[in-house]
């Protein structure tokens, strides 16, 4: 009865205090303002728990000391151990000694000889951090000082030695790390690596997000026997609908890489620009338009592709191989009858040196009515009209407005097993020219062409049940032919010229001059034989799909053959999957395109193998670029949850070159991944002597300390960074 009423005093007197602290204990004893509990005390504080073995508490002075087998645990997230713990209820001060603290949700544990804590703020003296088992961690980081913010999340430690299995690999003053994912600026990790040709490289990226709509990463770097420059990104969100996203660079080459390796430019420059808007016409105008718009933008532009392979040494982000840039930007607004669309194409190309004479799309315009019926689903149309203001700054320039009405008759006979259908194309276009050949100094003429061709198409598909699988077969034969035809101006001048396909070998400059903008073939009288079917089995899923198409000429064009399409895609089993996609030329009696895959993922083994060849029968058989024979190929295995492998080889068999190689190995633990890779890439370059490629060598070694790092979405492409 007096250790209940003992106990009840105790716990009276602590609730009269500003914060209330509950204290439960088996035994107490009090002697004036000192009160003594054991026997398994319990404390609660707002949101913390300790426990201890014993403990001491003045009333007078609000110190509250426990000892031996003291736990604290601040709601769910953290827990401190130690021996010794001192609190201060009023200056809401503690110490513990020594000190021990485990984060639970990252798992990272910090152990020192005392820890002093003050509000949210916890300071350190002499100990180690690691996110390893304790008792014989992988990797830890010994320090001299560190303190901590529990409501920031925010570990920072003073003279960082970094140990792997008790071997000292790195020594920094100062190591800052977030225990969450908050988005905050500060330090990312460096990148850093040795080339014979290059030096010494090293990358330090800074991240600055003081606002949540829009961070900065800008990644300063160094090769030292090559030059030094830096990229930013800049992220923003200016509306719950709408994002951007710019990057830009610069790189310096030093004189004596410049002349070395006869680069073409001693700066490389660049920028990239994306923005996306899902509603822009009403965000912009103040409308309520009921239809949808949206806009899209990437803008782009370098002075050359050294830009791209000096942005970074990651060779995920190394996947530059043309050496054209697009950029462009795309508007519409889209109703349920209606499509109106705005392009803007760019095209820059880096191998030459000037763009005047390149073409551009500056805009497009289009207008599209979704088709509609009328006769009980009978009779179906549509409109389609589309202008391109083809522009460059130098030579000729030309609008060229297309317009295209299909008017569709079609009905089902036979109990809908056969569909029969008629199609009257009505189509157009218009040229009108302007600027003069600054070579000859002549001007296309305006002209328009309108035309009108027939489609005849007769359709079945047919589908049957069987208890294993469904089967599906499908039959169309489409047969075109023309119409009536009208020409003026450009057309009628330039029909025979340009379409004689010899005109273009034997008379390149003046086929370029007069038929760049002649974009029209006739229209041949044709019938196209089209034989697919699938299988699909009890799940739903397909397993197989076949499709057999031929197409016939009538008439007296040269060939009387179109090429024989045959493609298959054919799920074997849930592991193996084939596809293919043949082309046969009879007139060549050769298979002008062969392309196939197989793919294998069971095992732990990931193998996808395709090989590419094909034959361009319009070329002549000296040609050197008229065979195509191309090998790609990339592999991963998981051998156990600790030992993962993955490999890459393309292979040009034609040029007997190697494009591209590369493998390696992840070794993953729960605190840290070792990674080993291997890489060869033949990547475009810029040089004054013509020289279009190198071939670069390279081995990316990886150590990622969790949770202190964390990998891509796999191992398999080595790419590491902090959590955004």
């Amino acid at each position: 009865m007096f250790k209940i009423l003992l106990s009840l005093f105790l716990f009276t007197s602590i609730l009269l205090a500003s914060d209330k602290v509950e204290i439960y204990a088996t035994t107490m004893k009090s002697k004036g303002n000192i009160v003594e509990a054991s026997g398994g005390v319990n404390v609660i504080y707002r949101e913390y728990f300790l426990s201890a073995d014993s403990a001491i508490y003045d009333r007078e002075t609000g110190d509250l000391e426990l000892f031996d087998n003291i736990r604290v645990t601040q709601g769910f997230e953290y827990k401190i151990l130690g021996s010794y713990a001192k609190l201060n209820i009023a200056k809401k001060e503690r110490l513990f000694k020594p000190f021990y603290m485990l984060e639970k949700t990252s798992k990272v544990w910090m152990s020192a000889d005392e820890g002093k804590t003050k509000d949210d703020d916890v300071e350190v003296q002499s100990g180690s951090v690691s996110g390893c088992d304790p008792h014989n961690p992988l990797w830890e980081m010994e320090f001299s000082s560190s303190d901590y913010n529990s409501k920031t999340k925010w570990l920072n430690l003073y003279n960082t030695r970094l140990y792997i299995y008790d071997i000292l690999v790195l020594y920094t003053p100062y190591f800052g790390y977030s225990l969450d994912t908050t988005r905050r600026t500060g330090l990312l990790m460096p990148m850093f690596g040795i080339s014979n040709s290059e030096g010494f490289y090293y990358e330090q990226p800074l991240y600055i997000a003081e606002y949540d709509a829009w961070d900065i990463e800008i990644k300063p770097q160094l090769r030292t026997s090559r030059g030094a420059g830096a990229y930013a990104n800049f992220r923003f969100v200016d509306s719950p609908i709408s994002k951007g996203e710019f990057k830009l660079g610069y790189f310096n080459e030093s004189s004596e890489y410049l002349q070395t390796h006869d680069l073409e430019n001693e700066f490389h420059s660049g920028f990239d620009f994306k923005y996306d808007n899902s509603d822009f016409l009403n965000q912009w105008l103040g409308t309520n338009f009921k239809g949808q718009s949206g806009l899209y933008a990437n803008i782009s532009s370098m002075s050359d592709v050294d830009y791209i392979n000096l942005s970074s040494n990651d060779s995920t982000e190394q996947s530059t191989t043309a050496t054209q840039i697009l950029s462009r930007i795309n508007m519409f607004y889209n109703s349920q009858d209606n499509y109106f669309g705005t392009y803007f194409k760019y095209y820059e190309d880096l191998s030459v040196k000037s763009n005047e004479d390149t073409l551009q799309k500056l805009p497009t315009l289009q207008y599209h009515y979704y088709l509609k019926t009328l006769l009980k689903d009978h009779f179906l149309y549509s409109l389609d009209l589309k202008s391109n203001n083809i522009y460059r700054r130098i030579n000729t320039k030309v609008v060229q407005t297309n317009m295209s009405v299909p008017l569709k008759l079609q009905a089902d006979i036979f109990d809908e097993f056969v569909n029969l259908s008629y199609t009257s194309n009505l189509y157009g276009q218009h040229s009108s020219f302007s600027e003069e050949d600054e070579e000859t100094g002549e001007k296309l003429t305006n002209g328009y062409l309108a035309r009108n061709y027939h489609t005849f198409t007769t359709s079945s598909q047919l589908t049957k049940a069987f208890d294993e699988f469904t089967h599906v077969v499908g039959l169309e034969v489409r047969h075109t032919m023309a119409g009536s035809e009208s020409k003026t101006g450009f057309y009628e001048n330039n029909d025979a010229f340009c379409s004689d396909a010899d005109n273009q070998l034997l008379n390149a400059n003046e086929y370029t001059r007069r038929c760049e903008f002649y974009n029209i073939s006739e229209i041949q009288e044709a019938t196209q034989f089209d034989f697919i079917q699938y299988v699909f089995d009890a799940k739903s899923s397909q397993k197989l799909y076949h499709k057999l198409s031929q197409t016939f000429y009538h008439g007296e064009q040269d060939s009387n053959y179109g090429e024989l399409e045959n493609e298959l895609n054919y799920q074997v089993s849930d592991s193996i999957n084939l596809y293919s996609d043949v082309f046969y030329n009879f007139d060549e009696s050769l298979f002008s395109k062969v392309y196939s895959k197989i793919s294998f993922n069971d095992y732990g083994l990931k193998l996808d193998l395709s090989h590419l060849y094909k034959e361009d029968v319009s070329k002549e058989l000296d040609d050197s670029d008229r065979l195509t024979s191309y090998l790609t190929s990339t592999a991963s295995y998981t051998y156990n949850k600790h030992y993962s492998f993955n490999a890459l080889y393309n292979y040009d068999i034609e040029d007997s070159q190697k494009k591209s190689m590369e493998f390696g190995f992840v070794y993953k633990k729960r605190c840290w991944d070792f990674g080993l890779m291997y890489v060869e890439n033949n990547k475009p370059i810029s040089s004054q002597d013509g020289e279009s490629s190198i071939y670069d060598r390279y081995v990316y070694l990886t150590v990622v300390l969790k949770p202190f790092m964390a990998s891509g979405k796999d191992g398999s492409n080595f790419s590491y960074k902090l959590p955004e």
